[in-house]
């Protein structure tokens, strides 16, 4: 996926399409060759995932003036 399809796509319905995937390949009914279908299906929508939560990640950084310096600060969820 590049990253004008991950802009399209939310990071929610990605995290359901991927257990989508899980279930069926748990259930163990599937022909090998659409498993390996459906396992890099998954791979690639992890991938996905792990790329929208490192771009949301970079967009939480709080950048705070001291010194004429910037310094960076992880946001913490309370």
């Amino acid at each position: 996926m590049n990253k004008e399809t991950n802009q399209k796509i939310n990071f929610e319905e990605t995290i359901k399409e991927l257990e989508l995937i899980a279930t069926e390949l748990e259930k163990g009914d599937l022909p090998l060759d659409k498993s390996v279908a459906k396992f890099e299906e998954g791979m690639k929508l992890s991938k996905a995932c792990v790329e929208m939560l490192e771009e949301a990640e970079k967009k939480i950084s709080i950048l705070l003036q001291e010194n004429e310096t910037l310094k960076e600060e992880d946001f913490e969820a309370k």
